[in-house]
């Protein structure tokens, strides 16, 4: 039986773990993180897609538990102009299963704990240092504790800035700083509520900003700031007073929003990388925001990594010499996730137009609306995994 060593249990760590279970190969998870994993402050969408892969692999059930629907987004001037409407619980095709909304940190222990349920070790506060081939073809894990483990080969699910990938190529691209973050809060006993279910998402002059109303009352929001510097010590700032000095006085109600909100406030930065040209090398392959670093803009990057976890055990499973599942797995991934880094780039660049572009977004958005965002389109939403599939090399 195969063993794999899997770094990084965040979202691509314990689904992969889960998902090779299922095929029959052992692993355990490592985490640098002593609490779960980085960004757990952040919440995110989960569309129609990265559902279906989890019920692939039986994984749905406490992840639909911990989350609730967003069906509908509005778009809307800072002025309260009402743009356009849309579903996102249907497209041209006919209806579907809208996004699942949740916080990170839910999703990672969602995960985490299914994986453990199911016999899977995840250990935390292990922060790999470096991975080695050994002549046999197996794979050496170092962690900065002077610990190490063997497998025979090594998942990298650790992210944006991700070891295992310059293990695999030294001289792989870093992600680039967009020069853009993203703030989010939870607002308590808000003074403005969306209407269920939906995302109101304002256009200002200076800063986009959303917000969507729990079940249970809270408002939680986002906003873009661009302009910052990329340095780690920005990592530091108030957050909470730059999104006030960012929407005060442009984007209505952001400012009642935010100023409810507590401490419970994140930045986040955006990277992104439109194409890493090596994914694996010998037993060493990369997955998830390791593999396609994407901005946060199209709301994927969790659906996608779930996708490269299921097909990638899949292939495992089916093709059980290592260099040509992990081949056979890139054929089938490696398009469609560019398509997204590439998508969600371009959404991001039209988030804060040039004042003329403004006029013609503001005309042309009902129009581009009329089947639905561009983040709901078909090729994303209705991607469908069939475990029983059986994949052939190619």
């Amino acid at each position: 039986m195969m063993h794999a060593l899997i770094i990084g249990g965040g979202v691509a760590g314990p689904a992969t773990a889960i998902a090779l279970q299922k095929a029959g190969i052992t692993s355990v998870v490592y985490e640098a993180y002593p609490s779960g994993a980085d960004e757990r402050g952040a919440f995110l969408s989960l569309f129609a897609n990265g559902i279906d892969a989890l019920k692939a692999i039986d994984a749905h059930e406490p992840v639909l538990e911990r989350s609730f629907s967003g069906s509908r987004i509005e778009f809307t001037t800072s002025a309260g102009k009402q743009l356009a409407t849309a579903r996102l619980d249907r497209d041209v095709h006919g209806d579907l299963p809208g996004p699942r909304i949740l916080k990170r940190a839910d999703l990672c222990e969602a995960l985490q704990g299914e994986a453990v349920r199911r016999g899977i070790r995840v250990e935390r506060g292990k922060r790999l240092a470096f991975a080695r081939r050994t002549p046999a073809g197996r794979i050496v894990a170092t962690f900065e504790d002077g610990t190490m483990d063997v497998g025979d080969f090594l998942v990298g699910a650790d992210g944006i800035h991700s070891v295992v990938r310059r293990s695999i190529d030294a001289d792989a691209p870093a992600p680039r700083y967009t020069g853009e973050d993203v703030v989010c809060g939870y607002a308590r006993k808000a003074p403005v509520l969306a209407p269920p279910e939906t995302f109101r998402m304002i256009y200002g002059k200076r800063a986009f900003f959303a917000f969507l109303t729990t079940p249970g009352g809270d408002t939680w929001w986002f906003t873009n700031i661009s302009g910052m510097d990329g340095s780690a010590t920005a990592l530091s700032r108030d957050w909470k007073r730059l999104a006030l000095e960012r929407v005060r006085a442009d984007v209505d109600p952001a400012t009642d929003l935010i100023e409810a909100t507590g401490d419970d406030v994140i930045g986040i930065r955006v990277y992104e990388m439109a194409s890493t040209p090596i994914w694996h090398a010998g037993s060493m392959i990369v997955v998830g925001d390791a593999a396609h670093p994407a901005s946060p803009n199209a709301g994927h990057g969790a659906a996608m990594a779930l996708e490269d976890s299921v097909l990638l055990a899949m292939c495992l499973r089916d093709l059980p010499d290592i260099p040509k599942a992990f081949g056979r797995y890139e054929q089938l991934r490696r398009e469609r996730v560019e398509r997204l880094v590439a998508t969600s780039a371009q959404m991001r660049k039209r988030a804060i137009p040039a004042p003329l572009q403004r006029v013609l977004r503001d005309f042309m958005l009902p129009r581009l609306l009329k089947n639905g965002p561009r983040n709901a389109a078909p090729w994303l939403t209705r991607h469908h995994i069939d475990w029983h599939e059986k994949l052939a090399a190619q």
